[in-house]
């Protein structure tokens, strides 16, 4: 089984009361945003061990992150597909109460779906070093969950131990004040894994790497040095990519929910969460990030080079993404007193060419993109209500007959400065019934 498991380095004594820290004095909003940090390190540290099993290119393992469980306001924090292997999930619930951990896992993972039976086990990250009544905590997660599912804690310690053995880096305490030194060593050793180097203590990231870093991610970068993309001006530059898909997703009701929302950091937190986690599930399905505007994210399929499926890369990616709107604004709506017409997320797709360019002379680390079917996505997406995907017919006539079945053809649509759109819809929304009824 790839990922997670017990390490084989530990801190010494005098180290690991260093890491302690109160998290009850830490206000909601910095948790909530410890927890994504978290997230990702652990998404980070499965995509290595998953390179550490093959060749140095991660590739045979999928991470979704908010993954539905089949029932109304269940999402995994987290959940890992390794190649040949049961799937299992994760959850980082580092600040939450004994109480809250208790109620909002067992929700989660007592259910019979399908989506929960094919796992084999919940990975709990939890700060378990500082409940003094952990071992009744623990005993209750496990009289409560799917008898088919297995539970692992991983606390503190441990993610640190595992960041060290698998990174090669030595983060010291997560805390407040290390976070931004934290993130700082983690990206270096994503580069380092991207891009090689003497060793990953020498290893720095200059700003194009740190750039490619972003829309293209590790992995990625990995698969095109290997194809023959040597140097960072190799990867990605200046040229009409021709036949790429473009993804357009934003939250539903996002002007409401902001008019609605009193405390600025509710707003923040909920923005930092969409962002983060489509940034992720894009990067690391096959595509590139682009940019957000707004609230929306804008993603290619087929830049710099086209993988064996973009179009279904393209399209499973925004089907992960109306599971990770939903979460969020379920979250976001619980926070707040006035009910919201919707929530969730609505997503365009289109498939054409693509002009990247350089934003300064002979730069490659500020690109930007000039294409009709980004102004063909928007229109698309302004289509969808919540929980839908609309897709140009173009891209719907290159998708395989099973999937062409799960959409309707929809009457033409009238796009100012476009004209007449052709385009299919896939509704989603049903799966999303009563959602913000409970906890996250």
């Amino acid at each position: 089984m790839y990922a997670l498991v017990l390490p084989k380095v530990f801190p010494q004594p005098e180290e690991l009361a260093a890491m302690s820290h109160a998290l009850s004095d830490h206000s909601e909003s910095y948790l909530s945003e410890l927890r994504l940090f978290i997230e990702d390190i652990c998404c980070d540290l499965c995509l290595f061990d998953d390179a550490l099993q093959g060749d140095a290119c991660s590739g045979g393992i999928r991470v979704d992150r908010e993954f539905h469980l089949g029932a109304p306001s269940t999402f995994a924090d987290i959940r890992i597909a390794p190649a040949g292997a049961a799937p299992y999930f994760i959850e980082v619930k580092v600040g939450y109460s004994d109480a809250a951990l208790v109620r909002h896992l067992a929700r989660k993972y007592s259910i019979d779906t399908p989506q929960v039976n094919e796992a084999d086990k919940v990975v709990l990250v939890v700060d378990a070093e500082d409940r003094p009544r952990w071992n009744e905590v623990e005993a209750a997660l496990r009289a409560q969950f799917n008898p088919r599912l297995q539970l692992e804690v991983f606390d503190e310690s441990s993610l640190q131990a595992a960041v060290l053995e698998r990174l090669g880096v030595n983060v010291g305490a997560i805390t407040e004040q290390q976070l931004l030194d934290v993130r700082d060593r983690i990206e270096s050793a994503l580069g380092f894994q991207a891009f090689g180097g003497e060793s990953i203590d020498s290893y720095r990231n200059d700003p194009l790497r740190a750039e490619l870093l972003w829309h293209l991610g590790a992995s990625r970068l990995c698969e095109l040095r290997a194809r023959g993309r040597k140097t960072a001006r190799e990867i990605l530059p200046p040229k009409l990519y021709r036949g790429v898909a473009v993804l357009m997703a934003d939250l539903s009701s996002f002007s409401s929910f902001v008019r609605d929302t009193p405390d600025p950091d509710v707003i923040r937190e909920s923005l930092t969460n969409f962002y983060t986690k489509s940034r992720y599930k894009i990067v690391n399905g096959g595509g590139m990030l682009y940019q957000f505007v707004g609230d929306a994210v804008i993603g290619f399929f087929g830049v710099p080079e086209a993988s064996a499926s973009p179009i279904d890369d393209c399209l499973d990616a925004a089907r992960a993404l109306l599971d990770i709107g939903h979460s969020v604004s379920d979250h976001w709506q619980r926070q707040i007193d006035r009910v919201q017409p919707m929530g969730g997320a609505h997503i365009g797709l289109t498939i054409g060419d693509v002009e990247v360019l350089s934003l300064r002379p002979f730069s490659r680390t500020r690109i930007g993109a000039v294409s009709d079917s980004i102004n063909m996505a928007a229109r698309l997406l302004s289509a969808a209500d919540a929980g839908q995907i609309v897709v140009s017919n173009s891209f719907y006539h290159k998708l395989d007959m099973d999937r062409q079945r799960d959409f309707v053809e929809l009457k033409p649509l009238d796009a100012r400065n476009v004209g007449r759109i052709k385009a299919w819809k896939l509704d989603l929304s049903e799966r999303y019934a009563d959602a913000g009824s409970a906890g996250k």
